[in-house]
């Protein structure tokens, strides 16, 4: 045997070798599972479903929402006073906010702060001219403080500015019933079941009056 031949044999042996340790090691590639991504946001092939369900983020809430919401809340559950904290802390940052303020002087009446509650609906109607919720909540508490033609006045006002909100005629009419105005009260409560009949309590004081 030539050199040449003997050499030949050695490359064959060597090559051989090689092959069938690969082939029985079992790291040849396999096909479909070998290349994998190396980041989470690395896919391989066409768009995925992550990508056709994917959607801008909420927007964040600022800190006068979160107070609105955590006072919202509050007020589901009860808890008039960390309602008053969270909107007494979102008045400081947006001190003339109209939903705020509404809810503030429903957390004072609540709380029986009618002082407080007073001039937070005073200062409402201030701002806000047209409120008619202002008004008619500001003549409960003129009324419960006393002072009944002044309750008169913004029960009056209230219901100018909206005539299809029940609780106006109710509340103006358990005014007049409360200091004997029986006629004009009933009139009232007349009005108010008129426009909403799911107020019950029109009903009653219908029935009780005629």
């Amino acid at each position: 045997m030539s050199l040449f031949q003997i050499v030949l044999l050695i490359i064959s042996v060597v090559v051989l070798y090689i092959f069938f340790k690969q082939l029985f090691s079992g790291s040849y590639p396999k096909r479909g599972i070998d290349f994998e991504a190396k980041r989470e946001d690395e896919y391989i092939g066409t768009i995925t479903q992550i990508d056709k369900n994917m959607k801008n983020p909420p927007a964040k809430l600022t800190r006068v929402q979160e107070l609105n919401l955590i006072a919202e809340n509050a007020l589901e559950s009860g808890d008039y006073q960390e309602a008053d904290k969270a909107l007494s802390s979102a008045l400081i940052l947006d001190k003339n906010n109209r939903e705020i303020l509404l809810k503030y002087g429903h957390t004072l009446i609540a709380l029986n702060r009618l002082d407080e509650a007073k001039e937070i609906y005073e200062r409402i109607i201030s701002i806000y001219p047209d409120e008619d919720l202002a008004y008619g909540s500001l003549a409960n508490i003129l009324h419960k403080l006393g002072d009944t033609s002044k309750a008169i006045e913004k029960h009056k006002r209230a219901i100018e500015l909206d005539g299809n909100y029940a609780p106006h005629y109710f509340n103006y009419a358990n005014t007049l019933h409360d200091i004997g105005r029986r006629d004009e009260a009933l009139e009232n409560y007349k009005r108010a079941y008129r426009v909403d009949s799911k107020l019950k309590e029109a009903k009653e004081m219908v029935d009780k009056l005629s």
